[in-house]
């Protein structure tokens, strides 16, 4: 019975506070009562985490957006992440891509240039894939993890805190409001006893004004308490500042990992697509093709494209039986620039007409071109064959 006249009590001082504050609150909207403001440095300091708050989620946001865009796999990860459960694994784009680019070329023959050429492809678009998924995890461990751990942490703290000292604020100015009243009623009391002698409403309002003012104490104290608690948990955000800086950097020094993977990659592979004489293949018998874009050396070029001995090595055996079985030189058009490596070779410009010819022992994969007075040696997949 006692335990239960206890909550009751507690139940209706928790009403009444509750009632208290409400009023207090909207005496205060309305204009009806004064309200007890924050030191400046206080406000600055909510207004700092405020805006922390704010374009850490729209970072942290995007930054998920740009790692991951397609929003069902975000909502399936963020579901996986809710339940504690690892989601399962699947190919990313450029994965799901190597694997059509192999297949393919299996399919269409690795022995011909395309199916060759669609397979290195794929080997390329699989590492790039795995590049990729490797950003990805690098930077939810280093940058997206700190700054969700602000938002559903610290910040929380923050928002708790902070509701806390409004709390403690409306208390104050409730006490402040009855102190008022009371002192209003106990001058009252003083000017009607003059008229008509009534000690006992001289006593009770006086008790009042007691009563209030200790009030007015200790939630004065209660709310100065709240208030330097709030203070330093806010100006743990200049740390946090410190934390996310370190956290970008981590970031940046994750995308310029990847970048610089993926342009590695795709170098390698234009150096072995380069390789590929498919430009000089064509034009054996074709009068126009669309040029290979230039690598930096030949020797790339030899190398790679001795790779492919039953396409590159007979159709160049091909087109040297054919210079030979004419006058002994002809003419032929430069695919894309060359720049010659020493003094016996002769540097090419795209789209210029030269004059070829073999000489006895020459590798397989240069000529002799001559062009006025200069003469050297060139590379045979820089150069259309003319008729």
């Amino acid at each position: 019975m006692n335990i239960m006249d206890f909550n009751v009590k507690k139940l209706a001082a928790d009403a009444g506070t509750f009632l208290s504050r409400a009023v207090q609150f909207t005496e205060e909207k309305l204009g009806q009562a004064e309200k007890t403001e924050l030191d400046a440095h206080l406000e600055n300091l909510l207004s700092k985490a405020e805006c922390t708050k704010l374009w850490t989620e729209k970072i942290m946001k995007q930054t998920e957006v740009l790692l991951q865009p397609n929003p069902n796999a975000r909502i399936e990860e963020f579901v996986y992440e809710k339940l504690d459960r690892k989601a399962p694994s699947r190919m990313n784009n450029p994965e799901l891509l190597g694997q059509y680019m192999i297949d393919a070329g299996n399919e269409f023959g690795p022995g011909t240039a395309y199916g060759n050429a669609l397979i290195k492809c794929g080997e390329t678009q699989k590492r790039i894939g795995a590049a990729d998924r490797e950003l990805i995890q690098t930077s939810a461990i280093n940058f997206l993890t700190p700054l969700r751990n602000f938002i559903e942490g610290d910040y929380k703290t923050i928002t708790k805190e902070r509701k806390l000292l409004q709390n403690k604020r409306l208390d104050l100015d409730a006490a402040k409001t009855r102190l008022k009243k009371a002192k209003v009623a106990e001058a009252r009391a003083a000017q009607l006893n003059i008229s008509q002698p009534e000690e006992n409403n001289i006593m009770i309002w006086a008790e009042e004004v007691t009563k209030s003012e200790q009030e007015v104490r200790i939630t004065q104290s209660e709310f100065d308490r709240q208030a330097e608690i709030t203070r330093l948990l806010l100006e743990g955000i200049s740390s946090t500042h410190a934390h996310h800086l370190r956290c970008l950097n981590d970031f940046v020094e994750a995308q310029m990992t990847y970048y610089a993977q993926c342009y590695q990659y795709m170098l390698d592979l234009q150096k072995q697509l380069g390789s590929f004489p498919s430009a000089f293949l064509s034009n054996n018998n074709q009068s126009s093709t669309t040029p290979v874009q230039s690598v930096s050396s030949p020797s790339v070029l030899a190398s790679t494209s001795a790779s492919l001995p039953s396409v590159s090595n007979s159709m160049l055996t091909s087109g040297l039986s054919e210079l030979k079985s004419s006058s002994g030189s002809r003419k032929a058009r430069v695919l894309y620039d060359y720049d010659a490596a020493n003094s016996s070779e002769l540097s090419l410009l795209a789209d210029e007409v030269i004059t070829v010819y073999s000489i006895p022992g020459m590798d397989s994969d240069w000529l002799m071109g001559e062009r006025g007075n200069q003469k050297g040696k060139v590379p045979i997949t820089y150069l259309e064959l003319l008729n």
